[in-house]
């Protein structure tokens, strides 16, 4: 990781966010880098909770065991498969129970069948919040938790250089498929869409109800943090939006 470049961002962020609160990052690495594999829960714990201690300055360390949920097995690249008749959870069994995400069974099982297994670095994945970021880390991609104003600025900076319409997406998925999967697709296909999330209600429960995420891969936000001060971050415009940031 370039220090230089991470301690550019905080102060950036700082001039034109107003110090709103740092993203976290995320890694895949062969080790844990010395840092505490998470325990595995009791019962089911979704990934959004897990985060919590990262967006508090603590690094965790995640590996199969350390995940209870079968969706975030699967969406974290832990697992390649899913429980026979979980497409009957997401959408609905033949009673009628199940989630209603999906109007049929088989719509989920076409939607992971879109969702091959992404290759990764290691078995280990790894969340930091930026600023604990140290020369040995090579983040994947950076995960912001952001309200509406937060979210415009990162998303107007996301199509600062883009001539595409889709330079943001928000594709189906739960909350983990679109702070870790889509993110970390973008980034291996080199793309530099960002990704819209936590937008799942099964994840909403375990947030504030004015954040959503805003994931960008790696390379794009570092080509993001060098045109920060030629955008439209330094217009009257914004100083407008900045002042209510708190």
């Amino acid at each position: 990781m370039d220090t230089e470049k991470r301690d550019k961002f905080i102060k950036l962020w700082a001039k034109y966010f107003n110090h709103a609160e740092l993203p976290v990052t995320f890694q895949y690495a062969a080790t844990n880098l010395e840092i505490p594999v998470l325990e595995p829960p009791e019962g089911h714990r979704c990934i959004i909770s897990q985060l919590m201690k990262v967006r508090h300055g603590e690094s965790i360390c995640l590996q199969a065991d350390s995940v209870s949920c079968i969706g975030g097995k699967r969406y974290m690249m832990f697992s390649g498969s899913m429980p026979q008749r979980f497409e009957c959870y997401i959408s609905h069994y033949p009673d009628g129970k199940g989630e209603r995400y999906k109007a049929h069974p088989d719509q989920m099982l076409q939607f992971w069948e879109n969702l091959p297994q992404l290759p990764t670095k290691g078995d280990n994945l790894i969340f930091k919040r930026w600023d604990k970021l140290e020369e040995i880390d090579q983040p994947d991609a950076v995960i912001f938790f952001a309200n509406p104003d937060v979210l415009s600025g990162l998303f107007t900076l996301t199509c600062f250089d883009s001539t595409a319409e889709d330079a943001v997406i928000a594709p189906f998925g739960a909350g983990c498929t679109n702070i870790v999967y889509y993110p970390y697709r973008e980034q291996l296909k080199g793309s530099g869409r960002a990704v819209l999330g936590l937008l799942d209600p099964s994840a909403r429960k375990c947030a504030k109800n004015d954040l959503v995420n805003f994931s960008i891969p790696i390379t794009k936000f570092m080509t993001m943090i060098d045109q920060m001060e030629e955008s439209f971050l330094i217009t009257n415009t914004w100083s407008i939006i900045q002042h209510r940031i708190e």
